[in-house]
């Protein structure tokens, strides 16, 4: 899926939300824990609750890799199961990886071609090296860290050089340089909105990955403000808040209610910017 698939799936969903499936076995419903599968049977009702009404699926592999071979299956049968929903619909895998070498190429094999994903989140923090490797598969993204939301990103992100460039501003201007915006993407907190403006005078075209909005306070209409562009621009990805909004029998029902929600929204934001 390059760029321009990208804004036409988001254009005919009238959405640019991503569903974060971090899907903790010991805060799902309990009436699931029976099931011979209990994380794929959430992920699975999670995905045919909300998927009319998102673009994009992000599993975070840490709540599947804690599991084991267990985590795995989980894992590998949910992104089929989209996939076979969906075909067009866009797979992050959050990973957060940051290798080089051989071992970033073969990290990029397991994602890739094994896992099947459009796209996996990396640390850039080693260099081209470590991003080098999956920019070799076409159609396929990166989705580099920038600016996160978390508390201690100012212990790095934000420090100044003596030009007055934050660390984040000078990931932005070397890493651009690697790739079109038809591969790479970055990852900017929405509780950090304020500073999207800064973000989006070094990248103007990129794809931004915006986690944060719901559960951790972030704004939509704070983010579409500084971070739309011509072509949407931003994927917005809410987790807690939908995944989780409620731990009854009724949880497909209430996240699809979250979803829709978020899509309403978003469908009024990309109407008020002439996007559809």
């Amino acid at each position: 899926m390059n760029y321009n698939d990208l804004f036409r799936l988001i254009q005919r969903k009238r959405s640019f939300l991503c569903i974060g499936l971090d899907t903790d076995i010991k805060l799902i419903p309990s009436h699931l824990l029976g099931a011979e599968d209990p994380v794929f049977e959430f992920n699975k009702q999670i995905v045919d609750a909300t998927l009319a009404f998102t673009v994009a699926y992000k599993p975070n592999l840490a709540f599947y890799e804690a599991r084991g071979e267990a985590g795995w299956r989980s894992l590998r049968k949910t992104l089929e199961y989209i996939r076979n929903k969906d075909k067009d619909v866009f797979l992050i895998a959050d990973a957060k990886r940051g290798d080089i070498g051989n071992t970033s190429g073969l990290y990029a094999e397991a994602f890739f071609e094994h896992l099947k994903v459009d796209a996996v989140t990396l640390s850039p923090y080693m260099g081209l090296d470590t991003v080098a490797p999956f920019l070799k598969y076409k159609d396929h993204w990166v989705v580099l860290l920038a600016l996160t939301s978390n508390q201690s990103a100012s212990d790095f992100q934000l420090t100044k050089d003596e030009s007055g460039l934050s660390l984040f501003e000078k990931v932005l201007k070397v890493s651009k340089t690697w790739a079109s915006p038809d591969q790479l993407m970055f990852v900017v907190g929405a509780t950090r909105a304020d500073e999207l403006k800064r973000v989006r005078a070094l990248v103007p075209e990129n794809f931004l990955l915006v986690p944060g909005v719901g559960a951790q306070g972030g704004s939509l209409q704070e983010v579409a403000r500084y971070g739309m562009n011509s072509h949407c621009g931003l994927l917005i990805n809410s987790s807690r808040g939908i995944i989780y909004a409620s731990a009854g029998v009724d949880f497909a029902e209430r996240a699809a209610e979250k979803a829709i929600e978020l899509q309403a929204e978003m469908e009024s934001l990309l109407k008020a910017n002439h996007l559809i």
